[in-house]
C-alpha cells in the first residue's frame, strides 16, 4: 500500500493541471477562529457569527484541561470545560449547528487526551462520529499522537495533518483536513502580489490536497483582506483568522 504521503509527492507533479475539488462558496462556516480564546467574549463571538471552527489551545493542570496559548498565561478559572464545553452544550442544546471545535494541544498527547476524553463525555450527544448527523466535530491538532495510534482512540476524535508523516488509507479517514504553515511556501504579507512562483507552489500543494479528498487550511498567512482573497482564489477552503467580523464583511 502507497502511503498518503508517497501519493501526494505524485499528486503534486500533475495537480496543476488537474484539479479536482474546490470550495463553491465561502460563508462564515468556511472561517477558523484561530486562538479563539483570547477574544473579549470566547467562543460566543465565533459561535453566533456562524463560524465553522474555533480553536483552543490546551494544558493539563491538576487534572483539568486548562486553556492558553502558553503556560505562563494559565488562569485557574479559564478551563476548557468553562470557556467551551459548558457553553456548547448549552449552545447546541438549543441551537444546533455543526461546528468543529480543534483542540491544539501545547504538551505531550497521552495525559491531554485521556483528560479531554473524559471532559468529552457530557457532550457525547452532540458528537459527530461513525457518520451520525450529530453537529459538534472534534479535531486534534497540535502534539497530536502519530498515524499509527489513531486507532486507539475513540472514532469520534479526528486529526489535523501537516503532510509530515505516511498514512495507509485507514490511518488517513481519520483526518479531518490538513494545516500547513503558509510561511513554509511564502514569505508574502498580503502587500503588492503574491511572486508567481509562490502562487505556482501553493496553488498546487491545494489542489494536491483536494486530490486526497480533504479540505486545507494555511496558518501564519497575511491575516487582511488581500490575503484571504489570494487564498480564496487558490481554493482554500478553510480561512483562519484572528479578524472574524472584517473576514465575514470581506466574503459576503
Amino acid at each position: 500500500m502507497v502511503p498518503i504521503k508517497s501519493a501526494l509527492i505524485i499528486f503534486l507533479a500533475i495537480s496543476c493541471l488537474h484539479p479536482v475539488y474546490s470550495q463553491q462558496k465561502y460563508t462564515p462556516v468556511s472561517i477558523h477562529s484561530h486562538n479563539d480564546y483570547s477574544r473579549p467574549d470566547p467562543f460566543y463571538h465565533a459561535f453566533k457569527a456562524g463560524v465553522g471552527t474555533i480553536e483552543a489551545d490546551v494544558f493539563l493542570r491538576n487534572g483539568k484541561l486548562m486553556v492558553a496559548h502558553d503556560s505562563a498565561d494559565i488562569q485557574p478559572e479559564r478551563t476548557l470545560k468553562a470557556l467551551y464545553l459548558d457553553p456548547l452544550k448549552k449552545e447546541l442544546t438549543n441551537h444546533p449547528r455543526p461546528v468543529i471545535l480543534m483542540i491544539d494541544m501545547k504538551e505531550a498527547y497521552g495525559p491531554l487526551l485521556s483528560q479531554l476524553i473524559n471532559e468529552l463525555e457530557a457532550l457525547k450527544p452532540f458528537i459527530k462520529a461513525d457518520n451520525n448527523q450529530a453537529p459538534l466535530g472534534i479535531v486534534i491538532t497540535g502534539n497530536r499522537p502519530p498515524p499509527s495510534q489513531y486507532q486507539d482512540y475513540p472514532s469520534y476524535l479526528s486529526f489535523d495533518d501537516d503532510l509530515q508523516l505516511p498514512h495507509t488509507l485507514q490511518q488517513w479517514q481519520r483526518v479531518a483536513q490538513v494545516s500547513l504553515n503558509f510561511a513554509n511556501y511564502s514569505k508574502w504579507k498580503g502587500e503588492g502580489a503574491l511572486p508567481l512562483r509562490d502562487e505556482k507552489v501553493t496553488r498546487a500543494i491545494i489542489n494536491a490536497v483536494h486530490l486526497t479528498g480533504k479540505k486545507i487550511r494555511f496558518w501564519a498567512a497575511p491575516d487582511n483582506p488581500a490575503g484571504w482573497q489570494k487564498l480564496i482564489d487558490l481554493k482554500a477552503d478553510i480561512l483562519s483568522t484572528d479578524k472574524i467580523d472584517e473576514l465575514i464583511t470581506a466574503i459576503k
